[in-house]
């Protein structure tokens, strides 16, 4: 399962925060990667500010890439506010990322 969950977190470095141009993963978007059973995966994501207008844009995003995988065929994509994101959460690859920006 757990070779599921990174190939899952992989497959999410393609989808791209619109306003940063960074991808989710790297940017610390992505909270929890489950696959609480066969063929099913649950996303638990967070943006970087509350009312984001892109919210809809990122989420559907994250569903459409987990779906489109071979091993999946159903995603569900939950959003939390709790923690709040800070640039803590992002990756070291996000942090040189960001500094262009």
């Amino acid at each position: 399962m757990t070779e599921l969950k990174d190939k899952i977190r992989g497959n999410l470095k393609t989808v791209i925060d619109p306003e940063l141009n960074i991808n989710v993963v790297d940017l610390g978007l992505i909270y929890e990667i489950d696959v609480p059973e066969p063929r099913t995966a649950r996303i638990l994501m967070t943006l970087t500010t509350p009312g984001c207008p892109l919210h809809d844009s990122i989420a559907s995003g994250i569903k459409y890439c987990v779906q489109g995988m071979e091993e999946i065929d159903h995603a569900d994509v939950q959003l939390t506010w709790e923690p709040a994101w800070t640039p803590d959460r992002m990756t070291e690859d996000g942090k040189r990322l960001l500094q262009g920006f």
